[in-house]
Parts: C-alpha cells; sequence; structure tokens
C-alpha cells in the first residue's frame, strides 16, 4: 500500500471518528486500529493529532463546498437551492452538525491549524452566499451566513429537514426586503 492510499484509509477512519464521537474522544490508537494502518506509519503521515485533524477537516471542507457549490450553481433560486442542500444534509442518518463548529466548540482557539481551517471553510462559505445574494449585497449575504449556522446548530438538535425549510422562509423575508427578489 502507498502512503496515497494509507493517507485515505487514515482519514476515512479519522473523519467517521472525529465526527461521530468527537475530537477528543478519539485517540490514535483507536484511529490505527479502525484504519488497519500501523501506529508507526499513522505518525510518520501525521506527526500529531493536530495534523490529522487538520488534514481531516480539510478534506471535509473541500468536498463539501464543492458539494454545496454545485447544488446552487445555475438554479434559478439559488438560495432556496442553499437550504434545499442543507434539508438533503440534515437529512442524513450520520447528520451531527457542522464538523467545523463541532471542532472548534472542542477545541476553542487551541491548535492554530484546526483554527484556520475552521476560519477559512467559513469564510468560503461566507464568499459563496456573497456571490448568491449578489454585488453589493454584503448585508443580506451575512443574514444568509446567519440563518445557514443557526439552521445546522438547531438540526443538529432536532435532526431532519425542519431547520432547512424554516431558515429558507426566512432567507426569503430577508431577500425580498433587500430588493433582490
Amino acid at each position: 500500500m502507498n502512503d496515497e492510499e494509507a493517507r485515505t484509509r487514515l482519514l476515512d477512519a479519522a473523519e467517521a471518528l472525529f465526527y461521530a464521537e468527537g475530537i477528543q474522544a478519539v485517540g490514535m490508537d483507536r484511529i490505527r486500529t479502525e484504519s488497519g494502518i500501523p501506529l508507526k506509519r499513522l505518525y510518520r503521515l501525521y506527526p500529531a493529532k493536530e495534523a490529522l485533524v487538520t488534514a481531516y477537516l480539510e478534506r471535509r471542507d473541500r468536498r463539501w463546498m464543492a458539494s454545496l457549490s454545485a447544488a446552487t450553481r445555475g438554479q434559478a433560486d439559488p438560495v432556496g437551492a442553499v437550504f434545499e442542500w442543507l434539508a438533503e444534509w440534515f437529512s442524513e442518518p450520520d447528520f451531527r452538525g457542522c464538523a467545523f463548529l463541532n471542532a472548534y466548540g472542542e477545541l476553542g482557539a487551541g491548535p492554530a491549524g484546526v483554527l484556520d481551517v475552521v476560519r477559512r471553510h467559513k469564510a468560503e462559505l461566507r464568499a459563496l452566499l456573497a456571490g448568491i445574494a449578489g454585488p453589493g449585497r454584503e448585508g443580506l449575504a451575512e443574514q444568509l451566513l446567519l440563518l445557514v449556522e443557526g439552521a445546522t446548530v438547531v438540526a443538529a438538535l432536532e435532526p431532519g429537514p425542519g431547520a432547512a425549510v424554516r431558515a429558507r422562509e426566512a432567507a426569503y423575508v430577508l431577500v425580498r426586503a433587500d430588493g433582490t427578489g
């Protein structure tokens, strides 16, 4: 097995465990066991748990943002598409909230690499929403961000599409009030 395959197996195991159980609750030995990668190789590829957590979040960010971007691209109603995408995500059986907020909630301003990934993810989400809101509508983009984040937190406590549906209704009120739709 080459290093790329080993990284993939480690990241798959880390993502499943960290997202389901929390970062602090899962040790490197557990990741070794779940991935089938020897501990020595794990530490060669990820010299510290922070490096593995950072890599897990970076990979999750790329996949998450690509999926949301694809769901909104070219849509006649991109605001609605955001919340429809969220409703589907919130309905997944293993949904446990936002991995980035969960990581920040557990680790706070602790590991700099992890905090950087969390901040970058939120900046990317803000930029995507700004593109949807349109030029000169930064206030609307910020309001949409608050709705997305709030709905995600509520859905972590009450899984299912309900929070996304209610947030979409609020988003439409904001869009109409802003004069964009």
